[in-house]
């Protein structure tokens, strides 16, 4: 159905849909292009598109992460006596209790603005007939992609808008038709080289990719509602066009998921960048020239900044500044992480005993890593604090859920040691002081693209019934990331749990469990303290989608909220 949203002033040009914003720029502009001739040198093309490539670092950096991760099994969104409460955000997020005014979820105007300086550009640039403005019609796409897949129905922002009119947002569906064309078209356009030149920016193979999400994801987003998608009556008319495209990026032969010496774990390092050829698309981040990622913050252990007496954190240094530790990886998901022998993969993961690192080589040592004298030991459980009349409880994991009162919803568990080392924790995005004491920002590039993950998804497709292509099966796909991480490899096809867990394992923490576990059918499931009976834990399919901000519900008054919400 579609909904009708009068824009009452300019904003849209800005904020995408009139939100109150002060830095707010006319809509009302002319159709010609703003050059007597249209640009055409890579520099000029470059200059017009700097700032829309990396428009959105701040929401990637961080708010969008916080609804991706927190909202999945891959973590918690715990408190302690207050501390790091901020009003129950993290704890709704985890509990599926999504809230329009919060800021997890708030960042729909942000990436409409970005659709708005695409779409100045591609005016600027002559219009789409310019094959010159298919990198800017790419950022655009992506951009509509995270909106429909995190909201659901949204405008299709194909061109400027006067201030005047009214702008249809369109169902689901045809946002994902639109965008599915759109890469269809500008795929032959792009460019082909992968290089230092193109790296975090749209190339051929990054619309292949994104592509391959969206049609492995069409019966997702083409189901006539969010409730209707049912995983387990899955059909797809797209999968060989799933294993054509990442047939296509294989083949280009400019890709690789091997890094050498370092292994898995470096691709995440402070020093990644275009020399990790698993990254197809990437957004890049420095800690004084490009901020904004801030993904170790609140995986850090609470107190991990120092040892508490003046001396190094277990980064290997104080690193400067005070950190979250409100993020911690859910006890089922956990067991995901670690369910493999010899999985360098593991590396990643602060479990049990947390041991220093060295700020030189980011490697772990074998030393213990203390706290005021007392050596950190991390319980992969979570166990829950209340207070009544009769003082303080804890509630140890696995109770039933009337055990929990209504007073744990802000999931604290507490403000001391045995409290801020409830849960495992990660070092995925490693720290180093140079980056954190620059406003706690990192200089981690953030993968959004990996040939890892066009792997797997092959392989998914293959097994959901496409045809599997240039000597590449199911099972070989599937082995081929097993090996490399020095993980068990199988001996029979994997199934599609096989691959599930597989993908959980190789992308965790980069923003794509959520899109899986509504694909694969979990995302209702019981995991962390989303369990049935919990207070305010909510399992309704609307759930698949959050909520619309607030703040533009309240200038756009013709939109009606998400249902459920």
């Amino acid at each position: 159905m579609n909904k009708i949203l009068k824009v009452s002033c300019g904003c849209l040009v800005c904020c995408g849909f009139a939100v109150a914003i002060a830095s707010c720029t006319d809509l009302d502009v002319t159709p010609e292009a703003q050059y007597t001739e249209y640009p055409s040198t890579e520099e000029a093309v470059e200059a017009q598109m700097a700032d829309v490539y990396f428009h959105l670092r701040g929401t990637l950096g961080r708010r969008y992460m916080e609804a991706q991760a927190l909202s999945s099994d891959e973590w918690v969104g715990i408190s302690f006596d207050g501390d790091y409460a901020d009003g129950g955000i993290y704890a709704q997020c985890s509990l599926h209790n999504f809230d329009a005014s919060s800021a997890c979820t708030g960042w729909y105007d942000d990436v409409t603005a970005g659709i708005t300086k695409a779409n100045k550009v591609i005016v600027a640039m002559g219009g789409e007939e310019n094959a010159a403005t298919a990198q800017a019609r790419f950022m655009r796409a992506f951009y509509s992609f995270i909106l429909m897949d995190s909201y659901g129905d949204t405008p299709i922002l194909n061109r400027l808008f006067n201030d005047d009119e009214q702008i249809n947002r369109a169902p689901r569906a045809e946002v994902a038709q639109w965008i599915a064309s759109e890469l269809e078209a500008i795929i032959p356009l792009l460019p082909t080289n992968v290089d230092a030149s193109t790296y975090g920016k749209p190339t051929r193979y990054a619309a292949e990719a994104l592509l391959a999400k969206v049609y492995i994801n069409w019966p997702v987003y083409t189901a006539s509602d969010v409730t209707k998608y049912d995983a387990a009556a899955y059909s797809n008319a797209h999968l060989q066009d799933v294993v054509t495209l990442i047939d296509d990026i294989i083949q280009s032969g400019k890709f690789s998921i091997s890094e050498g010496a370092n292994g898995y774990r470096s691709k995440f390092f402070p020093n990644n960048g275009s020399h990790i050829k698993d990254f197809i698309y990437a957004m890049t981040y420095d800690a004084i020239n490009a901020q904004g990622f801030q993904y170790c913050r609140p995986r850090i252990w609470r107190q991990g900044r120092n040892d508490g007496d003046g001396g190094p954190g277990y980064f290997g240094s104080d690193i400067g500044n005070s950190t979250g530790g409100n993020f911690s990886i859910s006890p089922e998901f956990s067991d995901v992480l670690m369910a493999l022998p010899t999985d360098d993969r593991q590396e990643n993961i602060l479990a049990g005993q947390i041991f220093m690192y060295d700020p030189t080589t980011y490697a772990r040592t074998t030393t213990p890593y203390k706290y005021k004298g007392e050596e950190i030991v991390l319980d992969k459980t979570i166990r829950l604090k209340y207070t009544d009349d009769a003082g303080d409880h804890f509630v140890e994991w696995g109770s039933p859920m009337s055990a929990y009162p209504a007073d744990c919803a802000m999931l604290n568990t507490g403000k001391n040691v045995k409290g801020w080392s409830q849960g495992y924790k990660s070092v995925k995005y490693f720290v180093v002081r140079e980056d954190f004491i620059n406003g706690r920002n990192q200089s981690n590039d953030l993968p959004i693209f990996r040939l890892a993950d066009m792997l797997l998804l092959k392989a998914e497709a293959i097994v959901r019934g496409a045809s599997a292509t240039n000597g590449q099966t199911a099972q070989s796909l599937f082995n081929e990331i097993r090996s490399y991480v020095n993980a068990p490899t199988i001996s029979g096809t994997p199934t599609l749990n096989d691959i599930y867990q597989e993908r959980g394992r190789e992308l965790f923490d980069e923003n794509w469990r959520r899109n899986d576990m509504i694909r694969y059918g979990h995302y209702e499931d019981e995991y962390g303290f989303h369990r049935r009976g919990f207070p305010t834990a909510r399992f309704d399919k609307e759930c698949r989608v959050f909520p619309i901000p607030q703040g533009v519900l309240n200038t756009n008054t013709h939109w009606k909220q998400n249902a459920g919400y």
